[in-house]
Formats: C-alpha cells, sequence, structure tokens
C-alpha cells in the first residue's frame, strides 16, 4: 500500500521544499499540504492542500481519516524570536499541536511521524564546540524549552505505546526558495537577499558568532532519509545531531563578497546574539552517519554559489 503522506506547515521554509521532494518521490495526490495559510502557487498547483490549524484537534483528525493518511511530517512551530515575544502562545503551539499528532499515531491512525528539533534544544553550559549527540541540555528560549521538551516526549511515546517517531536537531537551515521566517539564525537567508537587492547588509548577530548551518537540499535530504531508514536503524527516538558546516556572519560576508564585490556588512547586535551564543558552534552527528548512513553533500563555498546563482534568476 503506497503511504499517504500529511505534512503540517507546508508553507514554511522546510515545508515548501519538502513537500515537493514528497511529491516526486510518493506522488502529487498522495501528499497532502497543509497550512494555516496557503503555500505558493507551485504547492497549491501540484498536489492536495488542506487549510489546517494545528491547535484544531478535530480538523486535523478530519483531514488525517480524509485521506487515510499514514504518515505525519509535522513541522510548525513558533520559532526561537518569536517565540521570546509570545512565550505563552509559543509554548501553547510547539507543545499541544505535537500531543495530538502523537495521540493519534498511539491510537493507530498513522503508522509514523516525523517531529524536527533544534539546536535550540542545547544551552548557555552546553559544550559549544563539537556538540556531542548525548550531553548538557539546558535551553533558555520558549522555543529551545519547548524542543527539548517535545523530544523527551517522543522518546516516551514510543517507548510506552510504540509510536514510530523520528527526529532531527536542524542547525540553522539555508534556502532560496522562502523568506526569513522569524529565527535568529535567519540572517544567513537575509543577508543573499539584501546583497543582491542593495548591496548591503546589516546584521544582528556579531560578526564572530559561529553557528552550526546547512543549506536545504541537505536538510531535506536527512529528513526524508531518517523516515525512510528501517525502523530497526532508528536506535535514538528523542532526535540525532545534524550537521554540515559552521562559520560566522564575517566568514559568509566574505564568502559572499568574493562573489559581489561591491558587498559590505555592518553590524547591529541585538539579543538575538545572545540567543545564539547559547547555542552550539559546530555539533558530532557521528551517530546519524552511523546509524541511518547520513552524509551531506553541500560544503559552504557550494551552498553560496548555489544561493547567489538561484536569487540571481528571480
Amino acid at each position: 500500500m503506497t503511504d499517504k503522506i500529511l505534512v503540517l506547515g507546508a508553507s514554511g521554509q522546510i515545508g515548501t521544499d519538502l513537500i515537493m521532494q514528497l511529491r516526486l518521490d510518493y506522488g502529487n495526490d498522495n501528499v497532502v499540504a497543509s497550512d494555516i495559510k496557503k503555500p505558493v502557487d507551485f504547492i497549491l498547483n501540484s498536489g492536495p492542500f488542506e487549510e489546517i490549524n494545528v491547535l484544531d484537534e478535530n480538523r486535523l483528525l478530519e483531514v488525517v481519516k480524509k485521506y487515510k493518511i499514514t504518515q505525519v511530517y509535522h513541522l510548525v512551530a513558533m520559532l526561537s524570536a518569536t517565540g521570546e515575544k509570545f512565550p505563552a502562545a509559543g509554548w501553547k503551539l510547539n507543545m499541544d499541536s505535537l500531543f495530538s499528532v502523537l495521540n493519534m499515531a498511539k491510537d493507530g491512525l498513522l503508522k509514523k511521524v516525523y517531529w524536527p528539533s533544534s539546536i535550540a534544544s542545547f544551552g548557555p553550559t552546553t559544550p559549544r564546540t563539537n556538540t556531542a549527540q548525548y550531553t548538557i541540555m539546558d535551553p533558555g528560549t520558549v522555543y529551545g524549552i519547548s524542543k527539548l521538551s517535545g523530544e523527551l516526549w517522543c522518546d516516551y511515546y514510543h517507548k510506552k505505546y510504540g509510536v514510530d517517531v523520528r527526529s532531527v536537531r536542524y542547525p540553522g537551515l539555508i534556502s532560496y526558495k522562502t523568506q526569513p521566517g522569524g529565527g535568529t539564525t535567519d540572517y544567513a537567508v537575509d543577508i543573499f537577499h539584501q546583497a543582491l537587492k542593495t548591496n548591503s547588509y546589516e546584521c544582528f548577530l556579531a560578526e564572530n558568532t559561529v553557528l552550526p548551518m546547512m543549506y536545504m537540499p541537505d536538510a531535506i535530504k536527512a529528513t526524508i532519509g531518517i523516515m525512510e531508514a528501517p525502523s530497526e536503524d532508528v536506535k535514538i527516538r528523542t532526535s540525532y545531531n545534524l550537521s554540515a558546516f559552521s562559520f560566522d556572519p564575517k566568514t559568509l560576508a566574505d564568502k559572499i563578497k568574493s562573489q559581489l564585490p561591491n558587498f559590505n556588512i555592518s553590524y547591529a547586535i541585538d539579543s538575538r546574539n545572545d540567543i545564539a551564543l547559547s547555542w552550539p558552534q559546530s555539533m558530532d552527528d557521528s551517530r546519524a552517519r552511523k546509524d541511518w548512513a547520513w552524509q551531506h553533500d553541500y560544503d559552504l563555498d557550494a551552498m553560496v554559489k548555489d544561493m547567489l546563482e538561484n536569487l540571481s534568476k528571480e
């Protein structure tokens, strides 16, 4: 039987790319996009779309039954910077929606669940270089607290109820297909747009604030890869570390300047830099590479080249 897949948060940064790859892999009619707002035209026109507020559990259940959904990719979340402005709403959105999906899987309505975690699940006393899979985790943002809590609940539902839930801890993600969405790492997306529009960028992080990052094609590869791995190979049911490359704003700006000589960067550091300083600079993802053969394709230079080429076409 062909899997029927529902992607919650299909209009977001990850969902936009994930939907199209899943439709290539599974067939357009077998992948249902959903969000509280309509997605871009190429998603809307290539397969089914359902408007869903993930906090409306009855509506979510209605769509799951309507399409006989077997897998859910649950991407909806209020991100770090936005969550600090609306902490209670961020907690409610991030946690209540996860419980709805986990309970549907517990009740036998879903065979498999994907839920992403993040480097935000770490904190200021976490070792910041080559951060281990198992280490101190003391997040200091609502987003990070919800991600760490979610990891533990996913593990609990797997052990207690046999729910096949899978997760990776994303680093900062970079994509040319969507605009920045309220995350601390989103400077690494916005800088490309501003470089091509105005030849300048004002960065809210300090020039030497290093963060782990990943190009979106690799994030999609990892997301689908862990979901398609044999269940016995997925040995960690909290969330796997995931890594590709690390850089600071100055390094990225220099790479862009090598392609766009007139580009200049300036700095207006704000509270997001404090958030970034509580996160890892690099991560050890050897368990993901060992358990389900994860490997990335893009390094920093290849990412910069591809971003500029694609955004220049717009």
